[in-house]
């Protein structure tokens, strides 16, 4: 082994620990600021969870799909037809995202995710006359007007109230079924992932990120939250726009505008998106130039939603700003922003894995010596990086404080193909695995 693929393994090693002592000091300090001053409002700082050593009827079904994994995965991504990966990656992340969420049992883990107080199933009775729901729905966002709307539907644009009121009205109603949506639509950002790394990098890295995409310790989160129902709309956003800039057919464009601008209206904090659209174009840039139609798609794609929801009574500005108020109201504006600031980070890397903090540090060595690396791995950098910048953003905001590790879901899927720069998957792939395994059995993670 030469001294260059050593020093870089240890310089991995040595990141993954930094990383993992930022875990440790958010817990000690989070732990003593919640218990000295109660400002954090969390039970298990940095996480919003509490702690449950259980097992469920799940546990069995997450080590085995684990275990294959961890064994089977790096060869099968190598070896399989694209399309049969593509399957594969989506199949074994269902079943992997699914025996999590059956840790905590079916009712806990799953039916009774998306019903308790603050969520989306308590108000669809309140969308029975839609239009008008949507002309009044600025009206009971800030605490104290007339019932104001619980904590996540007052927190969101109403696409994320819309998709569960649109399920309850074609016959999938109850917690069940929307748990079950947000699980199997939400497994299939890593498939989103992997088209548009494949497209704007190359196949090779794609193949070699996919166990990790599986893998990813942000399936404990995925099951069952809207967070990864709004992951999945993000994720194909920018995998059609990848294959607009670099496939036969701009017509990508129009459905990649059509679904950010669907992402908009599913979260506030969800426009940083087009930090990653506009890398996505800066890497596609030759061929935009060749084909203005793909701009022009883009953005007529873009306008859909927007329009829609505009003539429908509904402004977007209008109601970030109220949620702005909403949000200061309530304990976003008691929990200390010098803590969260970089506590959430902590949070990420929990979400994300040691193996993609060794992944992001092999991802900004490429881009210091960009001139000399293959384009590859230059145009993977700065895909990962438009996302982990749009991330840091989203933090230094100061509303997003607390419960980032579902929050920043979409975001984390984006910095998982970091992971195909590694060398060795499979201890990385281990150090996945355990680590979602134990923050499932060993907390319970509820919002």
């Amino acid at each position: 082994m030469t001294r260059a693929p050593l020093r870089d393994r240890y310089a991995d090693l040595i990141a993954a620990l930094g990383a993992a002592l930022l875990v440790l000091v958010a817990v000690l300090v989070g732990r003593h600021l919640q218990d000295t001053y109660h400002v954090l409002f969390v039970h298990w700082p940095p996480l919003f969870a509490d702690w449950d050593p259980h097992v469920g009827p799940g546990t069995p079904a997450a080590v085995l799909v684990a275990a294959a994994v961890v064994a089977y995965g790096p060869v099968l991504a190598v070896r399989l037809p694209w399309r049969g990966l593509l399957g594969a990656a989506w199949g074994t992340c269902l079943a992997w995202t699914w025996s999590l969420a059956l840790v905590d049992g079916w009712r806990r883990g799953v039916a009774g995710r998306l019903t308790s107080p603050n969520e989306y199933l308590t108000v669809i009775g309140r969308f029975h006359d839609i239009p008008a729901a949507l002309r009044d729905f600025t009206h009971h966002i800030v605490s104290g007007t007339p019932a104001p709307w619980p904590a996540h539907i007052a927190g969101h644009p109403p696409a994320a109230t819309l998709t569960f009121v649109l399920l309850d009205r074609i016959g999938l109603r109850g917690g069940g079924w929307a748990g079950a949506w947000c699980i199997t639509v939400g497994s299939t950002a890593g498939v989103a992932v992997l088209i548009a790394v494949r497209a704007l990098a190359d196949e090779r890295l794609a193949r070699r990120a996919a166990p990790f995409l599986v893998m990813a310790p942000a399936a404990v989160w995925v099951g069952a939250s809207a967070d990864g129902w709004f992951a999945a709309v993000a994720a194909w956003s920018v995998a059609l726009l990848a294959l607009a800039v670099t496939g036969r057919s701009v017509g990508w464009a129009a459905g990649a505008g059509l679904l950010y601008g669907l992402t908009c209206y599913l979260s506030y904090g969800l426009t940083l998106f087009a930090l990653t659209g506009a890398a996505v174009l800066l890497l596609g840039r030759r061929r935009v130039r060749a084909r203005p139609a793909v701009l022009a798609l883009l953005l007529a794609g873009a306008a859909v939603v927007p329009l829609g929801f505009t003539f429908a009574g509904f402004d977007w500005w209008q109601g970030y700003r109220l949620l702005v108020t909403r949000y200061y109201q309530g304990i976003g504006g008691t929990r200390p922003y010098g803590y969260w600031v970089w506590a959430n980070l902590a949070c990420t890397v929990v979400v994300t894995g040691p193996a993609t903090v060794a992944g992001l540090r092999r991802a900004g060595a490429v881009l210091v010596h960009r001139r000399t690396a293959p384009g590859a791995r230059t145009r993977l950098a700065l895909l990962v990086g438009s996302v982990l910048l749009a991330l840091l953003i989203a933090d230094l905001s100061g509303m997003s404080k607390a419960e980032t590790e579902r929050i920043w879901l979409p975001f984390a899927m984006w910095l998982l193909p970091a992971c195909g720069y590694l060398p060795r998957p499979r201890p990385w792939l281990t150090a996945q695995a355990l680590l979602a395994l134990l923050l499932n059995h060993l907390l319970f993670t509820g919002w």
